[in-house]
């Protein structure tokens, strides 16, 4: 933390509270690393509108996608820690940044973590007029030859899984990175890549539609919303990766508004509403004490450096 922040996260907390009582008194900002129609979209905008009706004010989600998510997540770490400036983060820009990139424009230190809001597996999925049904075709085929690969931003866990599964299924292809999974579907989509590993939310409706085939889920059970379709480790490749997105705020936040933002959090995940819109796409919901969710994203972090150094991973 800088001297300023420090200095004026001092100030905030010495506040009495009838000084920031009425907080908030204008619209907050969830600043979304990605571009819209990802899942870290989809997870700011289904919580917004109930967060804003419970704290009686508008919250709007602005995407600011690009470098994997570090963009958005910087802009947001030097942002006031006065409770208008929110982050929708994601196990990319929040833990695997940190061990994958030599330099970042922000420090573990710069955020404090408010709630984790859902949880979810990744999907390898490919365009419905493939001639590849299963992951044992995809893999015979990559070994004929380079299959392309979309990817949702470098460092991203689709990203991520991808390099885990071209690692495990012994085979090369070229990935192809988007600043967001809207991108990376569409391109799919159209057919300008073979296959891509995607968070469930973003290419389920796809699937239902049959526009995209499913081959595998990276979770360590099989999905309630595609019961039909196997594990990676079912379908023979040994993996495993369970994506996550959650609520960030800039470090000095004075703990009543980060305490606030949480209980307004899980008080939105708690309703019918959320936990069926969550449930169709695949996810579970979160709702963690700040205390709790900054222990768990130390822990993914430290989880995520071993797996980046055992790969040999590294960018910049």
């Amino acid at each position: 933390m800088t001297l300023r922040r420090h200095l004026l996260a001092v100030a905030l907390a010495a506040l009495p509270l009838a000084s920031w009582a009425a907080w908030p008194e204008r619209p907050i900002i969830i600043v979304v690393p990605a571009a819209a129609g990802g899942t870290t979209d989809i997870a700011a905008r289904v919580l917004a509108e109930k967060m804003g009706k419970d704290l009686g004010t508008a919250i709007v989600v602005e995407n600011k996608g690009g470098g994997g998510g570090s963009i958005g997540t910087a802009q947001v770490a030097r942002a006031k820690p006065d409770g208008y400036t929110l982050l929708m983060g994601n196990i990319g820009p929040i833990a695997i940044n940190f061990s994958l990139h030599k330099q970042l424009s922000y420090k573990e230190s710069d955020l404090r973590g408010i709630t984790n809001v859902i949880s979810v597996p990744n999907v390898l999925v490919v365009n419905a007029d493939s001639p590849v049904h299963n992951v044992q075709e995809l893999i015979r085929l990559a070994k004929t030859r380079r299959l392309n690969v979309s990817t949702s931003g470098v460092g991203q866990s689709p990203h991520m899984s991808s390099e885990m599964f071209r690692q495990k299924a012994g085979i090369e292809v070229t990935l192809v990175p988007f600043p967001g999974a809207a991108p990376a579907v569409t391109a799919l989509l159209g057919q300008q890549v073979d296959f891509m590993i995607d968070n469930l939310p973003s290419s389920i409706p796809h699937i239902k539609s049959g526009k995209f085939r499913a081959l595998a889920i990276t979770s360590g059970q099989r999905s309630a919303q595609l019961p039909d379709v196997p594990t990676m480790t079912e379908a023979g490749v040994s993996m495993q990766v369970t994506a996550w997105f959650g609520l960030l705020a800039p470090a000095g936040t004075p703990d009543a508004m980060v305490d606030r933002l949480q209980q307004s959090a899980r008080k939105a995940m708690q309703t019918p509403e959320v936990r069926q819109r969550f449930a169709e796409l695949g996810g579970v919901p979160g709702g963690e004490t700040p205390a709790e969710y900054d222990a768990f994203i130390a822990q993914e972090r430290k989880s995520w450096a071993q797996i980046v150094k055992a790969a040999g991973l590294s960018l910049e």
